[in-house]
């Protein structure tokens, strides 16, 4: 049988709440039976004071204890009378103890004790009291006694003109055997097991609610799981709270979200590389095929126009293996420290002609103290400076500017490109980088590339610890704006 998280969580719960009740129950039993004995006894203790009262009221009347000694119940009468005071009966009423001269003569009562003796005592205290009670004289020996002395018990010091003349002491219950008492201890504890049993039904009743609470989101989250594996990337989990299991919602979006537009990057990678290569690859079937038909003559323009598509293909193919190797990580990175303003000097002297040619004036602004110290590949950079010049060489318009400036700023290097008309529409400017992105108002594909230069420079900036943006220049073209750390001059 398979047991679920719910059924798991359940069980956790409700056994850590059985035995708290449980411990709880034990504890508490054990504490009413100790402090209902305490209570039982200081009640007692009550009536030890009240009869050490008697006592000395006693002595001061007959100077010695010979009268207590030689008639006993005359002792029991005054054990009862204290233990009245303490709390008689109802309807319960005891002879007057009698005056010294009304003295009842002492006969002879097994263990000096008269055979109505017990009947003088209130029922509900009256249990072995006069069994555990005893009288010493001021020497501690013994004048009255049932039970034997405990060593070391508390008593009670009877005095008679600032000396003591007796103690009176009380051997305490060490269980508890009244019925009453008995049955009252029993219902408090059959009391506190129903209370227990109540506390365990409903502490069952809300672990399996609370189980069910916290499980629901897992399950949620299990299903969505089933169906993101299985290709549906649309999926969503509703992530209400603000605890783990809501972060693990939110972050379940986050990846379905990501999972779903790197599918849709796919798709559209895919649809756009054959959309590509397709129209280059179609213009050389249909010129080939006309040559193998006599349509068209092999003339060298002919020939030349179908270089030019393969050039293009090469290009394209080119582009798309560096920008491949660069997404793998697998693009080769030889650092070490170079002049970043030699490397863009060198960059810019091979584009001057055509720059020229085009009627595009070039403006440099370097540092005037001369080369900036840079931690970097030199080949992987003249790739990245190649392609935004021949990025501003296609889609600048002819008798227009392309400024270019680098300078050093606490520690990191700013290097901006920053072309004249036409421009890029602002909605447009974050999808620069993207691959195969191309505007369409300003790029086509007799004068514009594939659109993966822009994207294979972010790569190379990224992998310097840097990073470029677009905007739109102040001169009405684009700018692009590279910033590499860890750059000194």
């Amino acid at each position: 049988m398979k047991v679920g998280v719910a059924h798991k969580l359940f069980l956790a719960l409700l056994t850590a709440a059985v035995l708290s009740v449980f411990s709880a129950v034990v504890i508490m039993q054990w504490n009413i039976s100790r402090g209902f004995l305490k209570f039982i006894n200081s009640v007692e203790q009550s009536g030890v004071t009240n009869l050490a009262r008697k006592l000395e009221e006693f002595y001061s009347s007959e100077q010695n204890w010979d009268l207590l000694r030689r008639d006993p119940s005359h002792w029991n009468r005054l054990v009862a009378v204290s233990l009245l005071e303490v709390g008689p009966p109802h309807g319960n009423h005891l002879p007057d103890i009698p005056h010294p001269e009304q003295r009842i003569p002492a006969g002879p009562h097994p263990n000096n004790i008269p055979d109505d003796s017990h009947g003088l005592m209130p029922p509900r205290m009256s249990h072995n009291f006069d069994q555990r009670i005893y009288l010493l004289d001021s020497n501690k020996n013994v004048l009255i006694k049932h039970a034997e002395v405990i060593v070391g018990n508390t008593m009670t010091p009877l005095l008679y003109q600032g000396r003591v003349v007796g103690y009176l002491g009380l051997s305490p219950r060490q269980i508890i055997s009244d019925a009453p008492q008995q049955r009252f201890l029993r219902e408090q504890k059959l009391a506190l097991g129903l209370t227990a049993g109540v506390v365990v039904l409903l502490a069952s009743a809300l672990s399996l609610l609370l189980a069910r609470r916290l499980v629901k989101p897992i399950q949620e989250l299990t299903h969505a799981t089933h169906q993101l594996a299985a290709g549906s990337f649309a999926v969503r989990v509703s992530a209400t709270s603000h605890d783990e299991l809501g972060l693990l919602a939110r972050d379940f979006n986050a990846l379905a979200l990501t999972l779903e537009q790197g599918e849709l990057t796919r798709r559209q990678w895919v649809a756009d590389i054959s959309h590509e290569l397709r129209t280059p690859l179609s213009i050389l079937r249909g010129e080939i095929e006309a040559l193998q038909d006599g349509i068209r003559q092999p003339t060298t323009e002919k020939i030349n126009s179908l270089h030019s598509e393969v050039m293009h293909l090469v290009r394209l193919v080119d582009d798309l293996y560096q920008l491949s190797l660069s997404d793998v990580g697998a693009l080769t990175y030889r650092k070490s420290e170079l002049d970043l303003v030699s490397v863009l000097e060198e960059t810019v002297m091979s584009f001057r002609t055509d720059f020229l040619s085009k009627n595009i004036s070039l403006e440099l602004n370097f540092p005037e103290h001369g080369g900036v110290s840079f931690f970097g590949d030199s080949e992987r950079l003249h790739q990245l400076f190649s392609n935004l010049l021949d990025n501003s060489l296609k889609y600048t318009d002819s008798g227009g500017r392309l400024q270019i400036a680098l300078r050093v700023d606490n520690g990191s290097v700013t290097i901006d490109f920053s072309d004249s008309a036409p421009n890029v529409p602002e909605a447009e400017l974050d999808r620069l980088f993207e691959r195969l992105y191309r505007v369409e108002s300003s790029r086509n594909r007799l004068t514009g590339g594939a659109g993966l230069g822009l994207a294979i420079c972010r790569n190379i900036v990224t992998a310097h610890n840097g990073s470029i943006t677009a905007q739109a220049s102040p001169m009405g073209g684009l700018w692009i704006r590279i910033e590499l750390p860890g750059a000194s001059s």
